[in-house]
Order: C-alpha cells, then structure tokens, then sequence
C-alpha cells in the first residue's frame, strides 16, 4: 500500500503541471511516442497513459512450462473510473515465446519427430488478452489471458483459455498465499523514478501469482498429409495435467512500466 501511495501522489503532481486547456491532439507529442497505444481525445477520456514491458519471467500451466524470452508489450490508458482502455496500437500485441520440447514435449508422440521436418515440430505459445485488463500498478495488475499454441501442422485455433473461460492472473509484488501444493512466492516492488518529461517510472519490478486454475487446452487439431485431421485436445490436456487447479500453476513476470498524465502526450 505504501508503494501505491507513492504513485498516486506523483500522478496528482503530475496533473498539477499539465496543460489546462482542453487537449486536440490526436498523436503523441514528441517524446512520448511509447505512448501510441494510449487512446487520444477523440477516442476515449483518460487521465493517464501507461507503457509495459514484460522483460523476462515465465508462466507455467499444468506441466507447460513457457519462458517469457522476448519481452512483451501491454499499453493503453486509464479512465477516470480506473478502466484500462486502448486503441489499435495499444492492448498485449501476440508475441511468439518458445515452448520447450515442441510438438513432441506437447502431446508425448515421440513418432512426431520421425514424421515432422525440426520446424514442424516447434511450438510457440502467443500469451493474448481475454478480457478486460487492469491497469498495472507498482502492487498488483489483473490480467485475463489465454494461451495461442501455434505450429505449422497444429491448426490455428489451438488455446489453452479462452474469452469465455480466461486464466484469471491476479499479480502482486508482494507474497502470495496459494492453495496447496504450491507455496508462497515473493515479487519484488519496481524502483521509482521521475524523467525530465514528467513520466514516472517504475523499473525492475516482477510480479508474480501462483494461486489460478488453468482450463483445459481447445482447438488443437493435428493435420498430417493435410488430410488426416487428429485432434489433439484430450492428449494435451492429459500429457499436460490440464485443466489445472488453482495451486498448481505460477506465473512470475519482471516488468518496466512508464505512467505519465494524458494531456502531457496529448497536449
């Protein structure tokens, strides 16, 4: 709570200096083009825009295991309710992270690796939003996502959540109680500091959360030959331990995150 306060009271400082008059821009002013995805005037009402990186970390879902090895970006706005809203730039764009052991890893069909060239038996996993996101505060962010497996001959729709049934992840920097088997895990609070051009910033933080369910895998359909469709949900979910209670699954995600006033982008 007393790292929330911290910010809370640099973004009322950072409303004090803003420009009063009611802002046209519909692009960012120079300097703050990481704030592209922060919807302008003319599309929503914000008091703030905010960048995320997700630099490093990993999210395990029943026995996946998915390191975060190429950083993922989460922006947007806050409205004055505290909603997270974003334009076409904004939101969690897909990126691809390399699920270890590929197809072969994924469904236990050793066979794969005689009958798949090395890039057909890949496996990427594209961590997508699936529901409405919080805003990512130096404490806590809640973010509904699901998980796109994606390989050449997997299909396209294969998803481990989905919009209706998302993975709930509720990240804190403090520790987490969990359920059974899992035991509480630490974050770490990001360090603060404040730019020249008023955006505040939060470095090296890491959220984390090992108390979500995880559903089952959906979708994934096994095409060899192209027309010798199997369909591979029910040996992924078994392989995997999938669906997955809540206290068998752990997200841990380090992050950087710049928050400024609005009307400072859009002046």
């Amino acid at each position: 709570m007393r790292t929330l306060l911290v910010t809370l009271a640099a973004l009322v400082a950072l409303i004090a200096l803003a420009p009063s008059a009611a802002s046209a821009t519909t692009t960012p002013a120079p300097g703050y083009g990481q704030f592209t995805g922060c919807p302008n005037p003319s599309e929503a009402t914000t008091e703030f825009c905010f960048h995320t990186v997700f630099t490093n970390g990993e999210l395990q879902v029943g026995k996946i295991e998915i390191p975060v090895s190429t950083p993922i970006t989460y922006s947007g706005g806050i409205t004055p309710s505290g909603n997270v809203v974003f334009n076409a730039f904004g939101g969690m764009p897909p990126v691809p992270q390399p699920v270890p052991g590929g197809i072969v890893g994924l469904t236990g069909l050793t066979w794969l690796g005689s009958v798949l060239t090395p890039a057909e038996q890949e496996v990427d996993a594209d961590i997508e939003l699936a529901g409405a996101p919080g805003p990512p505060w130096p404490e806590t962010l809640s973010l509904p996502i699901k998980i796109h497996l994606t390989n050449p001959v997997l299909g396209k729709n294969c998803y481990i959540g989905s919009n209706a049934n998302p993975i709930r992840l509720d990240l804190i920097t403090g520790t987490t109680s969990p359920p059974p088997p899992n035991k509480p895990i630490t974050g770490t609070e990001p360090e603060f500091s404040t730019t020249p051009n008023e955006v505040l910033d939060l470095e090296n933080g890491t959220y984390v959360d090992n108390s979500f369910s995880v559903p089952g895998a959906t979708g994934c359909v096994l095409t060899l030959y192209k027309y010798i469709p199997i369909s591979l949900n029910g040996l992924i979910n078994s392989e995997n331990g999938l669906p997955a209670a809540a206290g068998t699954n752990r997200a841990i995600l380090g992050f950087d995150t710049e928050l400024v006033e609005s009307p400072i982008v859009y002046p």
